[in-house]
């Protein structure tokens, strides 16, 4: 919704203000210019990015609109699926979640929270790092690194789309140049026309500078600063489950510490209260 928002300012701001001027906005349209500049931007995109950064590309701008933001119903949905993760493990024992990470599909245990485990790249991490616990008797510390490499990759390949467009966002304004000096090219092979006519071409050619600044600052660059934030609102999700994981471990899954130690990495704007998590907590061992 807010990027809709934004993008309805930014063309009632720069259209607005050029009709306010009296300005003919027909004179903006410019399609040849438009193939000029986004067609060499695309290009440059191809040539400059492995087919996996391109895809991702097109489809982090395809949920621009329709992704959301992790907020204070979706922490607390994750703080309740560890909790009931590490209270089975307390109670009866580390191996006998080993069918439930195994399966995870047909667990009954993670069925009660299929919010949290739709999200396959939060349901791997989960199911790897106890599979770990299970298999191999690490230090805390080593399980730490363990889990922290895993989230850098992760991190690393959700950066890389907005990374891209990032770039192209920058190679736009030079762009719009290019396209500015191919219209001031055909003006100059028709400098016998009238200067009514030479002035239109003149005109069409400046369209091409405006758009590629237009574009750059308006709208692709704050599309890759959108994704970005995107990614290291991921980021801070996966490491609420890493910091509640690790506190589990390392504490042979004391589930009220571990749990407040996830619940203390929440970022204050989306973090549940002690309260909240208490009360969530005495509901789900009500209904257990």
């Amino acid at each position: 919704m807010f990027v809709l928002i934004g993008v309805a300012v930014v063309l009632f701001a720069v259209v607005g203000g050029f009709m306010l001027e009296k300005g003919n906005v027909a004179l903006l349209w410019q399609p040849i210019e438009m193939l000029i500049i986004f067609g060499s931007a695309l290009g440059g995109l191809l040539i400059g990015s492995p087919p996996s950064v391109v895809k991702g590309v097109f489809s982090e701008v395809s949920k621009l609109v329709s992704s959301h933001h992790i907020n204070k119903e979706g922490y607390l949905e994750v703080l309740m699926l560890l909790n009931a993760i590490f209270y089975k493990i307390k109670k009866e024992g580390l191996i006998t979640i080993e069918d439930d990470v195994d399966n995870p599909q047909k667990s009954k245990l993670f069925e009660k929270h299929k919010a949290v485990m739709a999200d396959q790249e939060v349901a791997t991490f989960i199911c790897d790092t106890i599979r770990t616990m299970i298999t191999a008797n690490y230090p805390p510390h080593e399980m730490e690194a363990l889990m922290d490499s895993d989230l850098e990759s992760n991190h690393h390949e959700r950066m890389e789309p907005a990374h891209a467009i990032e770039k192209i966002s920058d190679s736009l304004p030079g762009l719009g140049i290019v396209a500015a000096v191919l219209g001031i090219v055909l003006t100059m092979n028709n400098l016998g026309e009238p200067a009514e006519v030479l002035g239109e071409h003149i005109g069409a050619a400046l369209v091409g500078t405006f758009c590629g600044v237009l574009a750059c600052y308006g709208f692709v660059g704050p599309i890759a600063t959108s994704i970005g934030h995107k990614a290291e609102g991921r980021q801070t999700y996966l490491n609420v489950v890493k910091t509640g994981l690790l506190a589990a471990y390392s504490s042979d899954f004391m589930v009220p510490f571990a749990i407040e130690s996830a619940r203390r990495s929440i970022p204050a704007g989306e973090c549940p209260s002690f309260a909240e998590v208490e009360e969530a907590i005495k509901k789900w061992k009500a209904k257990s």
